[in-house]
């Protein structure tokens, strides 16, 4: 069976790819690639997908000289990272920023509703509009609170009840009694209904449709007139702000009612209550109980009659389903009350996979933006505490290390700019693959220079001393490089190096909408003068860099440098490294 891939690309373009059984292909940023992704957080060569009779496998990786190389950023099936996977129909496979949803072509075989209990879950069919279907209210629709009194006439379903509700039929009676049988048929349609919207959201991957397709089932089961969706907002580390709900989904059961009213108002009362005590709650025929006199977001609108199910999982309540009558003549029983809850926690089991998705993307975008610039242990340690990531700084002591290519401008002159960016890439490469081994954070790259920090944002005992050996491997790591730059047309190139260790201040330097992680102060300064004295293949290092590192590297005394602003000549020493 032939299959296709809908690709959405970081831009947001869309594109179809057809999968032909039989053939394999290979997925990457590069043009050879079978499938290119314009995407920079993609791989040269990332994942392929592998053709195994009728059905597809995809495999994060490529083959080089016979070995599985496995991509850096990984690839992401259903929001978990996976090494090998056969794609199923709506599996949603992320990799960097792009997401590509795999789909059957073949129409799926028609199947019988009164066999749905027997089959194999697969994506439900497309909903038949009949008469009276809901139509979704104006967007634009406000949502208001009050907050009045709660009435006393209500039932509730508990957070346990919601989750893991049992029946209390007996299964050894011989005969059941006529109303064990009717409570078994409403239990079945219930099922039916759930098993209908599991298979229907299972691969959705957006919230508004999710809202969607739940209160649709919500007015099928229920005579409900109105049901809102309301999702909690949250803060940066995944804490729910239980007072503060947004509405994400509005649907009335047809057009006149939402006609009947400029706005939707809601009874802040009962939705914090559901929140805060993890119920789900029904209250009955406000408008003749005087509980409920000073409620007017119920009595003005006429509702008879409410219910209000959490979106709630083991973990957490993200949320609320509302549901009212209209209808002064009818009214919601407990039986709507255990299936609307029972809506709501399949709904809040997709939200929560939804959100962990967004969250697992998110740190994937931000793990492969600080690894450019920091050793994989920092870049772990700053996604694990967020709230690190803020503007300002500490003094702290540091060893800074700049490099830079010596006689690069005339290189620059000489050769055409294509060529000459991609020796930057090649020098930038090696170099920065050496400060990250010896546990330096690359600050930033300057021109044809490069500054890093050993001893932030993590400090050790060794700062200094890895400083220095990464200095020493870095200047080793520029005669092989020539090596390889003549061999592909370039002319050599040597570097000078500086250190220095002391107190600097280190944070995110910057504004609140575009800020960097880096040292300012003296020592970045003294740092930078050293390496601007030092010749090509020469490591200049203060004396504070050589106490700091135990007095064990060899050097030579250089002549004292006058530095500005300090009134004694700072001391120079040249590491013997050759």
């Amino acid at each position: 069976m032939s299959a296709k891939l809908r690709i959405t690309e970081p831009g947001g373009s869309q594109r179809e790819f057809n999968l032909e059984p039989g053939k394999n292909y290979t997925i990457g940023r590069s043009n050879e690639n079978s499938i290119v992704l314009n995407d920079r957080r993609v791989s040269r060569k990332h994942a392929h997908i592998m053709s195994e009779g009728e059905k597809f496998r995809i495999v994060d990786g490529f083959y080089e000289n016979g070995a599985l190389k496995r991509s850096v950023n990984h690839v992401f099936v259903n929001g978990s990272p996976t090494l090998e996977k056969q794609l199923e129909q709506g599996d949603n496979v992320m990799i960097g920023e792009s997401q590509l949803l795999f789909l059957d072509v073949l129409p799926q075989p028609f199947i019988p509703e009164h066999h749905l209990s027997y089959v194999s879950a697969a994506p439900a069919p497309a909903p038949v509009v009949a008469k009276n279907a809901p139509t979704i209210a104006d967007s634009a629709r406000a949502i208001d609170y009050d907050d009045k009194p709660l009435g006393q006439t209500q039932m509730k379903i508990s957070a346990n009840e919601i989750m893991g509700r049992q029946s209390h039929l007996s299964v050894e009676s011989a005969v059941a009694s006529p109303e064990e049988i009717k409570d078994l048929r409403r239990k079945a349609r219930m099922l039916e209904l759930l098993y209908e919207m599991s298979r229907s959201i299972g691969t959705v991957f957006d919230l508004k449709e999710i809202f969607d397709r739940a209160t649709d089932l919500i007015f099928r089961g229920s005579p409900a007139d109105r049901v809102v969706a309301l999702l909690a907002d949250e803060t940066l580390d995944g804490k729910i702000l239980d007072y503060s709900l947004v509405p994400v989904g509005v649907k009335t059961r047809d057009a006149s009612i939402d006609a009947s009213a400029d706005s939707i108002t809601i009874s802040r009362t009962i939705t914090q209550k559901v929140m805060r005590e993890k119920v789900a709650l029904l209250s009955q025929d406000a408008k003749t109980d005087a509980q409920f006199l000073g409620a007017e977001s119920i009595v003005s609108q006429g509702v008879r009659s409410t219910i209000c199910a959490p979106l709630i999982t083991e973990s957490n309540v993200h949320g609320v389903i509302y549901a009212d009558r209209l209808d002064p003549f009818a009214a919601f029983t407990s039986d709507h009350l255990e299936l609307i809850s029972a809506v709501a926690a399949q709904t809040a089991v997709t939200v929560e996979t939804v959100k962990a998705h967004k969250r697992l993307a998110r740190e994937e975008v931000a793990r492969a933006n600080y690894s450019r610039f920091m050793p994989e242990y920092v870049v772990k340690q700053l996604l694990q505490s967020p709230d690190s990531f803020r503007l300002g700084g500490v003094n702290q002591t540091v060893t800074v290390l700049f490099a830079d290519i010596r006689g690069f401008t005339a290189i620059s002159e000489r050769e055409k700019p294509e060529k000459v960016v991609g020796l930057l890439n090649k020098y930038f490469s090696a170099m920065s693959e050496i400060i990250f081994e010896h546990g330096g954070t690359l600050d930033k790259y300057i021109g044809d220079g490069l500054m890093a920090i050993f001893g932030a944002p993590t400090v050790g005992e060794e700062d200094a001393l890895n400083a220095v050996k990464a200095a020493v491997t870095m200047q080793k790591q520029i005669a092989k490089l020539n090596e390889e730059l003549r061999a592909e047309g370039y002319e050599g190139i040597s570097i000078g190096i500086g250190l220095h260790t002391g107190e600097a201040t280190i944070g995110y330097i910057g504004s609140d909408k575009r800020s960097e992680y880096t040292a300012i102060g003296d020592t970045v300064n003294l740092a930078s003068r050293l390496e601007s004295n030092a010749g090509g293949g020469q490591i200049l290092m203060s004396e504070a860099t050589a106490a700091a590192s135990g007095n064990l590297i060899p050097v030579n005394q250089r002549e004292p440098l006058t530095v500005k602003n300090r009134v004694q000549p700072v001391n120079v020493l040249e590491v013997r490294w050759g």
